[in-house]
């Protein structure tokens, strides 16, 4: 009789978890999509999908909502990304709900995080979908941490943390009625060093920004704020050219990089084993404004 004993190691457990979650949504939902940004959780999500689907064509298709203010690298690599797995990728931009008046903004250069909401809600009633897969963890923010795996929203695309449904025993509801739809998070029980593990022992690329390299910045509310266009620094404000590396990739507005030398994925997992902020609360300059920002933006509709 053998005596060798298979141990399988947490990543194992949450990738095995993460899978499930996928197969239940294809088995159960109608029209399912898979919210693609370049990020580094999307494109674990990516590779759960392989693992999930593979040698078949995913049963859902790729989705950004591109605010327009995305960085160059991020929405390179995600089409190079998308096309390597020869899976269809819809996009549907902020700009577009500018011209249709359903998004407004008070001045041009306004962070258009939040206006995303409204460009993937037209998104779900263009193409009828009734679950919608991200990378959202509940170590994040306080109110990701509130959510379900399987997050219920309204038919205004609106969600209640007081009105989700009860997941016991991993069993879940995914009923829903015309109009309403799931966001689910096959990654929720991740942190962020759990995806960092994830990614080194994957090998899987990502977009360039996340790892060190010279940036112009200025020092801004203990923020490191990248100096581009849309983010000019203030009278007053010193440049500096500074080694970053970006924890989480969003809008450029509202999006800023942490000091690092990490030049690779173990570099990174060091970095982020001793951290005791957020990749959120380190880096997002909208989450700042109120400790209630991103509940009320996820009410609102936001992913």
């Amino acid at each position: 009789m053998s005596t060798v004993q298979h141990t399988r190691s947490h990543l194992d457990w949450l990738e095995s978890e993460a899978i499930f979650i996928l197969r239940e949504v294809a088995a159960e939902c109608e029209r399912p999509v898979l919210l693609f940004s370049g990020g580094k959780d999307s494109c674990v999500l990516l590779r759960l999908a392989e693992k999930a689907f593979r040698p078949g064509r995913f049963p859902f298709p790729l989705l950004h909502v591109d605010t327009g203010h995305n960085f160059d690298e991020v929405i390179a690599f995600r089409d190079v990304r998308a096309a390597e797995l020869g899976e269809k990728l819809i996009v549907r931009s902020v700009e577009d709900s500018i011209a249709r008046g359903s998004v407004v903004l008070r001045r041009e250069n306004d962070s258009r995080n939040a206006a995303q909401a409204v460009t993937l809600l037209e998104a779900i009633a263009e193409f009828g979908f009734d679950a919608c897969i991200g990378g959202a963890r509940r170590d994040e923010e306080k109110a990701r941490a509130k959510e379900r795996i399987f997050s219920f929203r309204d038919e205004f695309g609106l969600w209640d943390p007081k009105n989700q449904r009860p997941e016991v025993w991993d069993l879940y509801n995914t009923r829903v009625h015309r109009g309403e739809n799931m966001r689910v998070f096959p990654i929720s029980n991740w942190t962020e060093l759990d995806v960092w593990q994830y990614i080194e022992r994957e090998q899987l690329a990502l977009p360039s920004i996340y790892y060190a390299h010279q940036r112009d910045v200025v020092r801004r509310s203990g923020l490191l704020v990248p100096v581009t266009r849309l983010t000019p620094p203030k009278d007053g404000e010193q440049v500096e050219n500074v080694s970053v590396r970006f924890r989480t990739v969003g809008d450029i507005s509202c999006t800023c990089p942490v000091a690092s030398d990490a030049t690779d994925n173990i570099a990174i997992i060091a970095e982020t084993a001793i951290s005791d902020i957020t990749e959120r609360g380190a880096t997002r300059m909208d989450d700042q404004t109120s400790e209630a920002s991103m509940e009320r933006r996820k009410r609102e509709g936001y992913f």
